[in-house]
């Protein structure tokens, strides 16, 4: 009993880990920076692919006066026009390095060596980006500048490098804007969580709710909300999305238990939204129109959505988790006399 309790007592505290990472952090990196080759090669071709996007990125000068594509794209993930709905696109690239940090061990032991496709890779990249910025279209030019990254890291660190970068490298498809251009999706989406709202109210709760489009309410009218863009999931989709496919991608190996895990993000996004307009509805039938303003103003139940479809996330993981491999038995057979 005692010998437990000594190892529980000497085991170290997160503060006393995260510490040690951080020392143990500046000599790591010096090692896999001093056996990663070619890395001459790669950063500066890498910053004239960052140049040129800088200064020839953006053909588009409406909302955005700027010839620099990133400047488009922070202006896109932090205008209030997205109301927020693309501001996770601020983070994706320190999640990508944060995994590609993950992953070093595993990169670094891979047979690595300059490969000379990975130039016709740049070519399309830099075609694909002429194609958006003559359409002006920056979208496309965003997809074309994470490209021509992937292709360098190719033509510097060979294809092996690329087949096991291809995640995180594929979370950069989170970085495009989509907000602005995302009526197809949000309007549909409305419609279908107004619906299984109003479904719920109707035929289980027996509350008399109507709904007109996008819109649900009270026979009397004494309340009333819409489901609007900002409530049609598409924010808590691409979250759960990305949440999703980072969890499927470290869990799993199975290509098959990774697409799962990436397509469940859209109906717990949906099973969350309409959770969020039930409790409104329910706050709003019970103690009216004002009660039910607060439940959606309140920051608590902004978060519900995410909460459910983590909580999904997390119990979809479990389900499909991969078995563990039996520990070798230890047992010795007694021969026979």
């Amino acid at each position: 009993m005692d010998s437990k309790q000594n190892t529980v007592a000497m085991r170290p505290s997160l503060a006393e880990e995260v510490a040690e990472w951080l020392r143990a952090f500046p000599a790591e990196f010096a090692d896999c920076w001093q056996r990663l080759p070619n890395k001459g090669l790669f950063f500066v071709l890498a910053a004239a692919w960052l140049l040129l996007f800088q200064f020839l990125g953006n053909s588009t000068f409406g909302y955005t006066n700027t010839n620099s594509l990133m400047h488009w794209m922070y202006n896109a993930y932090n205008s209030s026009q997205s109301d927020g709905q693309d501001a996770h696109g601020n983070y994706i690239p320190f999640v990508v390095i944060a995994l590609m940090w993950w992953k070093r061990k595993e990169l670094l032991a891979l047979q690595i060596r300059s490969w000379w496709p990975g130039l016709l890779l740049l070519a399309g990249a830099l075609l694909l980006h002429i194609i958006g910025y003559r359409l002006q279209q920056p979208r496309v030019s965003i997809v074309a500048f994470f490209a021509g990254l992937y292709a360098l890291m190719g033509l510097a660190w060979g294809s092996s490098w690329l087949r096991a970068s291809l995640f995180p490298f594929f979370l950069f498809a989170f970085c495009i804007p989509i907000a602005s251009i995302g009526e197809p999706i949000t309007f549909p989406l409305r419609h279908l969580v107004a619906r299984i709202v109003q479904f719920i109210c109707n035929k289980i709760l027996f509350l008399d709710v109507v709904r007109e489009g996008t819109q649900l309410f009270n026979s009397t009218h004494t309340y009333g909300y819409e489901v609007a863009a900002a409530c049609s999931g598409l924010r808590s989709m691409v979250a759960v999305l990305a949440i999703s496919t980072i969890y499927g991608f470290l869990t799993f190996r199975k290509n098959w238990k990774r697409i799962t895990m990436m397509l469940a993000a859209f109906p717990l996004a949906v099973v969350g939204n309409v959770a969020r307009m039930l409790c409104i509805i329910l706050t709003a039938e019970i103690s009216g129109q004002k009660a039910g303003n607060f439940v959606h103003e309140n920051w608590f139940f902004s978060i519900v959505p995410y909460l459910l479809a983590f909580g999904g996330v997390y119990l979809l993981g479990r389900w499909l988790a991969e078995p563990e491999a039996a520990p070798p038995s230890t047992a010795t057979t007694t021969p026979s006399t």
